[in-house]
């Protein structure tokens, strides 16, 4: 059973998600983030040192649910594709934070952050060799990289209902990975 403090502090990081993902992190002030989960700003810091702290915490929490996330599926390149369109979809607001933000954390929490990353793309690209032998692992790295890029960009751009645009990601996703070039 969660404590109410972890709820709350799931309530922050939620409410910092979407703000954060709209305004960007130096454009939400700390009373702002405290409003929207009925709080003053500076009751924030009863859970979190500072507004640098809760990105630092949503940027990790994220990071390692990918991670943990791609390990339950790690064998499957379908099963990978669909996860990662789950979440593109249901938290876009993560995906630009992450690209925006990502620098104001500290130092050690962004090695955190990109150790999870580095560790959630090996899980893709040992699939995508396991499934396309004879391919450079660089090349599958390229490609996995390329299939980020093209479900992260969609979820705000989307004009279809999600599950079609599910269904769309994953036969665009699943094309480009079966197409690469195994290269040399």
């Amino acid at each position: 059973m969660t404590s109410s403090r972890e709820d709350r502090r799931g309530e922050i990081l939620a409410a910092a998600s979407r703000l954060f993902g709209r305004d960007g992190f130096h454009g939400v002030s700390i009373d702002e983030l405290g409003a929207a989960v009925g709080l003053s700003g500076p009751a924030l810091y009863r859970y979190f040192p500072g507004k640098e702290a809760i990105l630092s915490a949503m940027l990790i929490d994220i990071s390692q649910r990918l991670l943990d996330g791609g390990r339950q599926r790690a064998g499957s390149l379908e099963g990978l594709v669909e996860f990662h369109i789950d979440f593109a979809l249901d938290e876009p607001d993560l995906i630009d934070v992450q690209a925006r933000d990502l620098a104001v954390i500290p130092e050690d929490d962004r090695r955190t952050v990109r150790r999870c990353q580095a560790q959630y793309v090996d899980l893709w690209v040992r699939a995508l060799v396991a499934r396309r032998p004879g391919m450079n692992p660089d090349r599958g790295r390229a490609a996995v990289h390329a299939t980020f890029g093209l479900i992260n960009s969609t979820p705000h751009s989307a004009r279809l209902s999600r599950p079609d645009m599910a269904t769309l990601l994953r036969g665009m996703a699943l094309a480009a990975l079966a197409d690469a070039p195994v290269g040399r």
